[in-house]
């Protein structure tokens, strides 16, 4: 059974097209990993999974039951099954709180623990992320950005949530404390068994952590599949130019592939192209492309969901560049 099911889920502001037809499911202890440039859309899907904005048509189950339309009443319950990991590890917490009280507010929030209960829970959570018992008084400023950003997982996790959505959980902090936090996210998804949504541009950080990809570009899901596969036989000519930017360690491989750049800028979200949405972009685009929008499917038993003419009519875009 999926944790998370998204069915055509659109979401507009005015005339801008943030997410315009979306489809997604995460599976049990599942890490989909949903990638794309700024101003892909990929944020606001992780908002309107946790109904911090409403979608505006398209439908989202969580755990089976949709939530696609409950009131604040109503959904108040289910915020148990489902908590967030912010970008800004700063800005997310209340600075007039201790870390302990942070930590603390979703029991206190859903009367499931109190006093010395909650603070047991609370040391108990903020030992399993790495901090020690004396952060407990300390207040967000005092703290590090590793440490608030560990913080922010232990008040996500502190109730075992089923699904956790990561917005760019590392994206802020320096270089040498993203992979501590990276490999923290990691043991505690193993550990708890959590589904994860997480949210990202570096594709450096989705083939470390996560089951299957979803690449995402202008509000649409353009290919999809398990994550070693998409690295290895990436078949949009937008996830090969993808990785082909992305750094490898093998200064060997580095310096022997071809570097993909992709020509002109994104499209407005408020006048997207016709047909396919990357062929004004694109080195591969033909008269096809630009009239008919591709549909997103396995077009050969064995592959993974494309949406692409190149794949559909058998002519695959070379993918040894982004190898």
């Amino acid at each position: 059974m999926n944790v998370l099911e998204i069915n055509d889920l659109v979401k507009h502001y005015g005339q801008v097209r943030a997410v315009d037809g979306l489809s997604l499911s995460v599976g049990q202890g599942e890490v989909l990993g949903l990638v794309g440039e700024s101003g892909s859309g990929k944020s606001t899907v992780g908002k309107c999974v946790l109904r911090l904005t409403e979608p505006t048509s398209g439908s989202i189950r969580l755990g089976g039951a949709d939530i696609t339309h409950l009131s604040r009443r109503a959904m108040r319950p289910l915020r148990r099954d489902v908590h967030m990991v912010f970008q800004d590890p700063y800005s997310s917490l209340n600075p007039r709180f201790t870390i302990e009280r942070i930590v603390a507010e979703p029991l206190l929030r859903h009367g499931i623990a109190r006093g010395r209960a909650a603070g047991e829970r609370v040391a108990a959570m903020l030992e399993q992320v790495g901090l020690r018992p004396e952060m407990r008084s300390r207040y967000p400023h005092e703290l590090s950005g590793g440490q608030r950003q560990r913080v922010g997982l232990a008040r996500a996790l502190i109730l075992e949530p089923k699904l956790v959505v990561a917005d760019e959980p590392v994206s802020a902090l320096d270089v040498s404390v993203q992979a501590s936090v990276l490999n923290l996210i990691t043991d505690l998804q193993r550990e708890m068994g959590f589904s994860c949504l997480f949210v990202t541009h570096d594709l450096s950080v989705v083939e470390f952590l996560a089951d299957r990809v979803a690449v995402m570009y202008l509000g649409r899901i353009v290919e999809s599949g398990p994550t070693a596969r998409i690295f290895a036989e990436p078949r949009h000519p937008y996830t090969q130019a993808l990785l082909s930017a992305a750094p490898v360690a093998d200064p060997v491989r580095q310096r022997e592939r071809r570097r993909i750049v992709l020509g002109g800028d994104v499209p407005s979200p408020v006048d997207p192209p016709s047909g396919c949405r990357f062929h004004t972009r694109c080195p591969l685009a033909y008269e096809e492309c630009r009239t008919r929008e591709p549909v997103l499917a396995d077009p050969r038993e064995g592959g993974h969901p494309v949406a692409c003419h190149l794949v559909t009519a058998d002519h695959t875009p070379d993918a040894t560049a982004a190898r």
